[in-house]
């Protein structure tokens, strides 16, 4: 990562660290962001539904007014705000389609973002679609309580981006990221899940610059109060795994560090229509903002 001094160059780096897809926001390449959007998902994350058509909706308010160094300082950035408000559509297909034991699904996210930063060197404000994820998985079900998937997701470059922004809605660059993920649901008892994801970003290819690859983990743990509601506590952890590199070399003490934890509620209907919601508040910070945010999730069937 570049050494952060606070001039018109390196505020433009400051403020490009918003996460577009779903609240958070990293010290990366300017205008980069990780490309899984940690801390969005929160129960049921691992259990694959019926054969059928779903569609989910994501929302998220994330704001930050601290950036911190790679030892986890604030570095105190005169007048450093982010706020990044998203809307995610993920469409859902599972087609009854067996993989051995398993059920097939594949999907799609389109995030809407709005961004906002503002550094000593500028103010920016954008609105727009970010980076497109597609991908597939196969999802066991080893019991009525406990659930599995595994899959991976392409992490596409389709939002606009530019060297020269405060602000930018993609990474200009892809990413492939394999996942696990687990459900353990008891309406009257412990309900437990997790997704962990592993991400090999490529090179953004305009920059030479190619941010390290990065290991991280949503989860949530709860208690059912019945058939309908859950009450716990969720969060996320993520470790970038490798330093940035750019022309093939490697930037020393790059690598982005971050974890969060919060209350946690989920609704569930009984007619399919199933609502979670989540404040998290990030710690343990470094190489990136830190913040807190809203999440909210809901399962919506066609």
């Amino acid at each position: 990562m570049k050494k952060m001094t606070i001039n018109q160059g390196t505020s433009a780096v400051l403020a490009s660290l918003a996460l577009l897809a779903a609240g958070s926001a990293q010290a990366l390449e300017s205008g980069s962001t990780p490309a899984y959007p940690n801390g969005s998902e929160s129960f049921l994350m691992g259990a694959v539904p019926p054969p059928g058509f779903y569609s989910l909706l994501y929302v998220s308010s994330y704001s930050a007014n601290r950036l911190n160094d790679s030892q986890g300082n604030n570095l105190n950035v005169p007048g450093f705000r982010i706020r990044a408000n998203a809307i995610a559509a993920r469409f859902a297909w599972v087609p009854g389609v067996k993989v051995g034991d398993g059920d097939l699904v594949l999907h799609t996210i389109v995030p809407l973002l709005n961004i906002s930063a503002r550094t000593p060197g500028g103010s920016q404000t954008r609105t727009g679609v970010g980076d497109v994820t597609v991908g597939g998985a196969v999802g066991f079900h080893h019991s009525p309580n406990f659930h599995t998937a595994f899959g991976v997701d392409w992490h596409l470059d389709t939002g606009s981006w530019s060297q020269s922004n405060i602000v930018n809605l993609g990474n200009n660059h892809k990413a492939i990221e394999p996942i696990f993920a687990f459900s353990y649901i008891d309406p009257k008892g412990l309900n437990a899940d997790m997704r962990v994801g592993y991400s090999f970003n490529q090179k953004n290819k305009a920059t030479g610059y190619r941010s390290g690859d990065d290991f991280h983990f949503d989860y949530s743990v709860g208690w059912g109060l019945g058939p309908k509601w859950v009450l716990g506590v969720g969060g996320y952890y993520y470790q970038q795994v490798k330093n940035d590199r750019q022309g093939g070399v490697e930037l020393a003490s790059s690598k982005t560090r971050a974890m969060s934890i919060g209350p946690a509620l989920k609704y569930d209907s009984g007619t399919g229509w199933i609502f979670t919601v989540k404040w998290e508040k990030e710690f343990a910070v470094r190489n990136k903002t830190q913040g807190s945010a809203l999440q909210i999730k809901a399962i919506l069937p066609f």
